[in-house]
């Protein structure tokens, strides 16, 4: 039976996918049931659709009291899970409040004053607005950790017991995270009654597209202008990774010098631009959205057709993570990283995994094509 058919009739009216994805038919059945769950499930995998449904059917809009709790990393995705619950409960009585770091705090403390339903928000201020009592806990009875390995790890891990320890001691925890460790696990069981443990892989996944892994050997200086280039390229839609903040607000300030169809996404920018950069790319305005793994971290962008590593990352799991997001929905899609002399040797390390051997290309007549430097030489003297 799927669990479609355990949820409220106007859930169930508002199913309009084709199939079910792994984590959700796992996840949603136990979290029904009340359980404690921790659940790792890759990127892009259905996660935030797995907690939204179960809590959407367990709470009571009528009620004039905040019932769940959802905690995040991040600002970007709280406010991707905000429009995924304000989708679902668009014309019912259930409210949902948002309440996240560099927003305006007097309009928050106005929307908890009408007791939500469903609060969504980021440590820091779930920690101020907890610490000044504006933020009554006693009557949560369902708690979920969004990218728990990062609030479980040691910079927030205190802010999200004492949020645990303040709810309904009948409460029900729920940790989901694209990667938990041995240590990540063993705090969340800690807060936990005998959790559920599922553990979705890419190989659980429905087929994907195909996706080809490449890369362009490039010095370090010349990055920024291979991406600015790479913007101009018909058809292309990417979403670019860089491994540090300095690197990235210094490569916004070249490619906004140059006017290229480029926006950058970083902690360092306020709430409505943050707003407005991910609302031109996902527009088609800009054809690159470029990020650290924080400011990207759990964002659901449809139709990526590359994944760019401006720079590699220092291991394999956050490549095979940031790669995962293009290649969706049985679309092909290609992973493109600019390899300095440093980076190869890691990178072909990592790349021995990966099903297929990547392939070189090289920038060429404003397009990137595959071969060497020197094959394209040889290419243009035979001709």
């Amino acid at each position: 039976m799927s669990f479609i058919e355990n949820l409220k009739p106007e859930l169930q009216n508002k199913w309009k996918f084709e199939y079910e994805m792994p984590v959700q038919t796992q996840l949603i059945p136990s979290m029904l049931e009340g359980k404690d769950i921790v659940a790792q499930s890759p990127t892009g995998s259905g996660k935030t659709l797995a907690f939204v449904l179960p809590i959407l059917n367990q709470v009571d809009g009528s009620l004039q009291k905040t019932q769940a709790l959802i905690v995040a990393p991040s600002q970007e995705l709280s406010m991707q899970i905000v429009e995924v619950l304000r989708e679902w409960t668009a014309d019912t009585d259930i409210s949902v409040a948002q309440l996240i770091g560099g927003a305006n705090m007097a309009r928050q403390l106005e929307k908890l004053k009408k007791k939500p339903t469903i609060v969504v928000g980021t440590p820091g201020r779930l920690n101020e607005l907890m610490k000044s009592k504006k933020l009554k806990l006693h009557e949560i009875r369902h708690i979920v950790l969004d990218e728990g390995d990062q609030l479980l790890a040691r910079e927030h891990r205190g802010v999200v017991k004492s949020l645990i320890e303040g709810s309904n001691h009948d409460r029900q925890i729920v940790v989901v995270s694209a990667t938990i460790t041995e240590e990540i696990e063993l705090v969340a069981s800690r807060m936990m009654k005998d959790p559920v443990r599922i553990h979705i892989t890419h190989e659980d996944l429905p087929a994907q597209g195909k996706v080809v892994h490449s890369f362009v050997k490039v010095e370090e200086r010349d990055k920024t202008d291979l991406l600015r280039r790479l913007a101009y390229v018909e058809g292309l839609r990417g979403l670019a990774f860089v491994n540090n903040l300095d690197q990235l607000l210094m490569k916004e300030t070249k490619l906004k010098f140059r006017e290229a169809k480029i926006v950058a996404l970083h902690s360092d920018m306020k709430k409505e631009e943050r707003k407005q950069a991910l609302s031109s790319f996902r527009k088609g305005e800009v054809s690159i959205l470029i990020a650290t793994d924080i400011a990207a971290r759990g964002l659901d962008i449809e139709g990526l057709t590359h994944v760019i590593h401006v720079d590699v990352p220092h291991s394999i799991e956050p490549y095979l993570h940031r790669s995962g997001r293009t290649g969706r929905a049985g679309a092909d899609g290609e992973v493109l990283s600019l390899l300095t002399y440093n980076d190869e040797k890691n990178f072909k390390k990592w790349t021995k995994e990966l099903p297929s051997k990547p392939v070189q290309k090289v920038w060429d007549q404003g397009k990137l094509i595959e071969g060497s430097s020197k094959t394209i030489q040889q290419r243009g003297k035979k001709k």
